[in-house]
């Protein structure tokens, strides 16, 4: 057997006897306890033995009281309707019986009662389904002379359901030979019921069980899922024996089974609190200097990991630390940075004199920027480098400023790329310059087909009245002014389209909407009467200038127009009427301020815009004409947002569409 060995070092030696300690503490503890349950569920166990025993009596009593009251019942008056009087009267104080009958020697049932507190009980399967339990019953009564008891059968019920019984047989003597017998049916859980005092089933359940511990009926109940104490008594009757069981409620004592346990408890566990303190006290200080000391590698490990260097110095200005990342960025190492006074050997010389009277600033409490500031460091061989400085007072644990902290960031790569993408970014503006030569020249070919088929309309005219020989110098004259305003259009078109490609701010004028329509309609009038449109004009005489770029609202005009003439251009169109309309704008309306701005409405009666084709009406490129190109629109809304408008459209009931945008008004 190998001898105890006490550890060898005074810690080790103290955290053993407390340990030994802790242990007979809780050995003495749980001893007692484990002593004192033991003893007060031997007193419940005897206590229950006790119950048990009495349910037996009370139960073997009310069966014999029973015996003699149905002895009595055939002696008051052995007439069939009689005894069937006294037998239902007996019924009505007894709610453990289902059944009483009155039977000759041949079994033949000459009277019977059921129970008034239930539907009889054999009218499911009716009586003969336990004519032989009945027959055996009684042949143990003439046996024994007596009342004897059949064997417990299950009775089913009509409400699904079913029950417990037993049947007795008393069997009936005169002269020396037996004239019939009076046989009745019990309810088991009726006779818990009822002839089970109510003082024991209040915290008990009692139950009569099987052999093999099935429960054939139980009253009261217990707390399942909870340990519970149990007693067996045998309810020995003549011809039948049953097992009673009785489950306590009460489960094991607990900890504290009596006060003096609870005094020694709570003496043993203020004890063991103390010495657990104590050890706790001793282990949470060494785990302090643990953490401690696994805090000061950390961030020694931390900083010496970064690529960001560090930098403290004191409210002198002295060096007090530098991390690796710093040492190598200046090339200078720690022994040579420490405690060094300013100038600072990683300051280039001509710069000197400016970086010390920055920090003398810094000193006398102005703090730098939160976001740094950039500087320029030299390193040991001279070459000199950009830098990011971040810097922060350091405050100790009393809240004094103590010095200054510094994150300095070597910019030297980031410059590098910050030229790459310069460079970058010069050749993209190169190729959006290309991308844009070929959007104004998309632009152009849509916007000149307006001006340049009036041109050739009104030239055409020319030619035909010079051939017809009915040359008029007025006409010709007009047409030549319409060619040569035409031609001017043309060329304001391709400045503002030019304009407009460019994103600059267009030459803004106040402009009357009256002149703004009358600049549009001989080209709409002159579409319309080759589409057969009638167009019609609703303008009020009092309202006030628009603020816009007159040549680019005129073509958003003539645009919304010559589409929506061309969209009554339909066989199934016979009314075909264009609305130009302008009013002051609604609230509902996206605008600031509704009363400053003028709502223009064109308005058709063609088949309407479906909901696909609704949904990309305003992106470029997406046309449904053949001819189309499909920037019409989406250089209308353009134009109308970079005045500050909305352009939009809704149905025209009863038919066509309506397009409305806005425009602000001279203030």
């Amino acid at each position: 057997m190998k001898a105890l060995r006490w550890p060898r070092s005074p810690a080790g030696h103290r955290w053993f006897l407390w340990g030994l300690l802790l242990g007979l503490m809780l050995l003495l503890l749980v001893t007692l306890v484990w002593l004192a349950g033991r003893f007060e569920a031997s007193q419940v166990q005897e206590k229950l033995e006790r119950d048990a025993a009495d349910v037996v009596n009370d139960i073997r009593s009310g069966l014999t009281r029973n015996v003699q009251s149905l002895q009595a019942l055939h002696a008051r008056d052995p007439s069939p309707s009689s005894w069937a009087d006294h037998a239902t009267q007996f019924m009505g104080e007894h709610r453990e019986l289902l059944r009483v009958e009155w039977r000759t020697p041949a079994m033949d049932t000459l009277a019977a009662v059921d129970s008034p507190f239930r539907p009889p009980a054999f009218d499911m399967l009716g009586r003969g389904y336990a004519q032989a339990d009945v027959a055996l019953g009684c042949a143990t009564a003439r046996r024994f002379n007596g009342a004897a008891y059949s064997t417990n059968y299950f009775l089913p019920q009509k409400d699904g359901l079913g029950m417990e019984v037993m049947e007795v047989c008393l069997p009936l003597a005169a002269g020396g030979g037996i004239t019939g017998y009076v046989v009745a049916t019990y309810s088991l859980p009726e006779i818990l019921a009822g002839l089970v005092g109510r003082q024991l089933t209040r915290s008990q359940e009692v139950s009569f069980a099987e052999a093999d511990g099935a429960r054939l009926a139980l009253n009261g109940v217990a707390r399942r899922g909870t340990p519970v104490f149990t007693a067996r008594q045998l309810l020995d009757l003549p011809g039948n024996t049953l097992v009673v069981r009785v489950d306590s409620w009460r489960g094991a004592p607990g900890v504290f089974p009596n006060l003096m346990m609870a005094l020694v408890t709570l003496m043993s566990l203020a004890l063991i609190t103390v010495t657990v303190l104590l050890a706790r006290d001793t282990r949470l200080r060494q785990r302090a200097e643990r953490g401690l000391a696994e805090a000061l590698a950390f961030r020694k490990a931390m900083e010496d990991s970064l690529l960001t260097g560090l930098r403290a110095r004191d409210l002198q200005g002295r060096i007090t630390y530098v991390n690796p990342a710093f040492c190598q960025m200046v090339g200078f190492t720690v022994d040579e940075l420490a405690d060094h006074a300013m100038p600072a050997p990683y300051w280039p010389p001509d710069l000197a004199e400016e970086y010390q009277q920055r920090q003398e600033v810094r000193l006398a409490g102005n703090a730098p920027p939160r976001e740094g500031f950039s500087s320029v460091f030299m390193r040991k061989d001279g070459t000199r480098f950009p830098v990011l400085i971040i810097e922060a007072a350091l405050i100790d644990a009393q809240g004094t400023q103590t010095g200054w902290m510094s994150a300095v960031v070597d910019l030297t790569e980031q410059r590098r790329i910050e030229e790459l993408s310069r460079t970058s970014q010069d050749r993209l503006q190169a190729t959006a310059r290309l991308a844009t030569v070929g959007e104004m020249a998309s632009l152009l070919s849509h916007e000149l087909n307006q001006p340049l088929a009036a041109i050739s309309s009104y030239a055409t005219g020319s030619l035909n009245l010079l051939q017809a020989d009915a040359l008029d110098g007025a006409d010709l004259a007009m047409a030549m002014r319409r060619i040569a305003e035409q031609a001017e259009r043309a060329g304001k078109v391709i400045r503002s389209v030019h304009d407009f490609v460019r994103r600059r701010a267009e030459a803004r004028e106040a402009v009357a909407p009256q002149t703004l329509l009358d600049a549009i309609m001989p080209l709409v009038e002159l579409q319309a009467r080759k589409l057969g449109v009638q167009v019609q004009t609703e303008l009020p005489a009092d309202l006030p200038a628009v603020l816009c770029d007159r040549t680019m609202v005129e073509q958003v005009l003539l645009n919304l127009a010559r589409n929506a003439m061309q969209a009554m251009d339909q066989p199934n169109i016979s009314q075909r009427l264009l609305v130009l309309r302008v009013s002051q704008a609604g609230a509902n309306l996206r605008a600031s301020q509704p009363s400053g701005w003028l709502e223009f409405a064109v308005l058709d009666q063609g088949d309407g815009i479906s909901e696909d084709v609704a949904l990309r009406l305003f992106t470029p490129f997406f046309t449904t004409k053949l001819e189309g190109m499909g920037l019409g629109l989406s250089l209308c809304r353009t134009v109308v947002e970079q005045h500050g408008g909305f352009l939009g459209f809704e149905a025209n009931y009863p038919r066509g569409t309506v397009f409305r945008f806005t425009l602000p008004t001279v203030k």
